[in-house]
């Protein structure tokens, strides 16, 4: 369960081609893809933009770790529904735990497990997630 009770974001992601390999099923790496979209998405809805970070904070998020469980495969054309929900907090990174489900009957695709941290633009070390950000992510 998250830290605040909250339920998490959810985005949805419809498969094209380009993310399906010759059999028609999502390339597993694609969900990846799917899975920044949504944290891109939920940072962006809580006013945190990443370029806006970026410019006025001096950093921004990277991933430093994937722990990805894939369950079942989604297809061409399916629409899925990517969540994203903040688990942990320190104070240079995040835990975040995502789902990939199909929209229509909600059965669990793929789970993720995503470690990011802050680091500082102009370095790229790791520095401390600044203060305003650690709020918004649990207003």
């Amino acid at each position: 369960m998250a830290e605040d009770g909250a339920p998490g974001f959810e985005w949805p992601v419809r498969v094209y081609w380009e993310d399906t390999d010759a059999g028609g099923i999502v390339f597993y790496a694609n969900y990846l893809k799917f899975f920044e979209r949504a944290r891109t998405e939920w940072l962006r809805h809580l006013g945190l933009g990443q370029e806006t970070l970026r410019r006025e904070d001096g950093g921004f998020f990277v991933v430093s770790q994937t722990d990805v469980r894939y369950l079942k495969p989604a297809r061409l054309d399916d629409l899925l529904c990517v969540t994203a929900r903040l688990d942990k907090t320190g104070r240079g990174s995040l835990v975040i735990s995502q789902e990939a489900r199909l929209q229509s009957c909600r059965s669990l695709l793929a789970h993720a497990t995503i470690r990011i941290g802050w680091v500082d633009h102009a370095s790229l070390k790791p520095s401390r997630i600044p203060a305003h950000v650690l709020t918004s992510l649990h207003a």
